[in-house]
């Protein structure tokens, strides 16, 4: 075990890398909770009459998955750990029934959920409004991973991800870059070419014996090129609790800062911890400032729900008046600290009230409803449902690298774990066989729509898109499936 990451590796099955060796037995076992053989393919048939509709047209995107997600409650990573003491860890794959039937590169597509606050920053006139818009948008990119606990699937080497929504005025590509580190870049434009948006992603992961910590590693950039300008910004950390024992819950935080080149304008979002009794849990706050460092308003609320702004001024007033009510209301709070500290999990807070709207503030933006039957499909919003949809249509103008096309995640959707786990190994096999090959050939490995190098606004290392993608000439592409 070389480094942290590893580790994590082989805690979590991040590293798609990781064989199956003494223990894909125990995968088979756990991965056998298929649907009754006489429904497997006849019902997902059947969902693909009614889901993927003849017509290509506008708005016509399915509305629930093939087959309802299984349940997680019987199992556990360390039911699983437990019974491989003395084995490699970096040899253990976690059971595909942990996973999402997403690929991480159709994860990051869910930036795009909130697509509308972008059509609206490239709409306003004053800089100012621009900044705060930009600010809902950074927010709202997170707001998916509420309650999303299933692990997306690690992408392969070569592999990537399209997405053109003309009603919603945008086309999107992804590939992964690099498998050692885990790399993924996108670039997305709007169909008026009124935007750019792009960046790369290198989670730094660290596990910390009950939790598993993400931190986005990366840098995020919106062009808006009717106003000559471009914003920068890094994802908040994000914490799965209860990785070995006790229920899965998530909880972003740390310190965002956007950055408006062109106006030195900065905004920095402070999105807090849960904190010892969970009264911060979900929230954010932060402010605006000008290139002289003068708070232009303060923007407070949830990434999980809405975000607000008020002047600076009448949100002083209004803290205060809040603090003096509260120190008349102090609790005895040692028994309870106590108890969390001794706790085996780390129990997620009770949800506190919702936001406390001060009075003058304006809305930036609120969180879409998820679909009734969220809960039966990994906990997936309206825009997360359709990312995997294929039609015959659809199909013939992919890379045959792109993510619809994988097996295992298409064996998931269609509830066939035990085909979906097979599915997975083989394609990690496949992939470790191709790296050996190229290693006995000194072949260096080419990426076919990035390049790397440095962001034009930060000076940063970064990987931007080299063009020619949506040309659709694949005939150079990698087979990977």
């Amino acid at each position: 075990m070389n480094s942290e990451e590893e580790f994590y590796d082989a805690v979590t099955g991040f590293d798609s890398d990781a064989s199956s060796g003494e223990f894909s037995e125990l995968i088979h076992q756990s991965a056998d909770m298929t649907l009754p053989e006489n429904n497997k393919s006849s019902r997902a048939e059947e969902q693909r009459d009614k889901m993927w509709p003849e017509e290509n047209g506008i708005g016509k995107h399915r509305t629930s998955l093939p087959a309802p997600m299984f349940s997680r409650s019987d199992f556990s990573v360390w039911s699983i750990l437990k019974k491989c003491i003395g084995l490699e860890l970096s040899k253990i794959t976690m059971p595909i029934v942990f996973n999402e039937p997403l690929s991480f590169l159709q994860r990051i597509t869910e930036y795009m959920e909130h697509i509308y606050l972008i059509n609206k920053a490239c709409a306003l006139t004053d800089s100012m409004a621009r900044m705060q818009t930009v600010a809902a948008f950074a927010v709202s990119a997170v707001a998916s991973q509420w309650e999303r606990t299933g692990k997306p699937f690690n992408p392969l080497l070569g592999e990537t991800y399209e997405l053109t929504r003309e009603e919603l005025g945008f086309r999107f590509v992804s590939e992964q870059v690099s498998h050692h580190p885990p790399i993924s870049a996108f670039y997305s434009e709007g169909l008026n070419k009124d935007f750019v948006f792009h960046g790369s992603i290198y989670p730094k992961l660290k596990f910390w014996g009950k939790s598993v910590e993400a931190e986005p590693r990366g840098t995020i950039t919106l062009e808006l090129l009717k106003h000559n300008e471009a914003y920068t910004w890094t994802n908040p950390t994000c914490c799965v609790h209860n990785v070995i024992i006790g229920k899965l819950w998530i909880e972003q935080y740390g310190t965002v800062e956007i950055v408006n080149h062109s106006t030195g304008d900065k905004c920095v979002l402070n999105f807090k911890p849960c904190g010892l009794f969970g009264k911060e849990l979900h929230r954010v706050e932060g402010y605006i400032q000008d290139k002289n460092k003068k708070k232009l308003c303060v923007i407070y609320g949830k990434w999980t729900e809405c975000l607000w702004c008020v002047d600076p001024l009448t949100y002083e007033t209004y803290k205060k008046s809040e603090k003096r009510g509260g120190d008349q209301k102090k609790v005895k709070q040692n028994d309870d600290a106590v108890k969390l500290e001794n706790d085996e999990a780390d129990d997620m807070p009770e949800v506190q009230e919702t936001v406390q709207v001060i009075p003058g503030s304006k809305l930036l933006w609120r969180i879409t409803s998820r679909p009734p039957n969220s809960s039966q499909m990994y906990n997936f919003t309206s825009f997360a449902v359709s990312l995997n949809e294929l039609d015959k249509d659809l199909e013939k103008i992919l890379a045959p690298t792109d993510c619809r096309l994988r097996p295992d995640i298409r064996s998931m959707e269609n509830g066939n774990m035990d085909l979906a786990s097979k599915q997975k190994e083989r394609l990690e096999e496949k992939q470790r066989a191709a790296r050996r090959e190229r290693a006995r050939t000194e072949e260096e490995w080419r990426t076919r729509w990035f390049c790397q190098g440095n962001n034009p606004y930060t000076g940063t290392a970064d990987w931007l898109y080299s063009g020619g993608y949506f040309d659709r000439n694949f005939s150079d592409c990698p087979d990977i499936y």
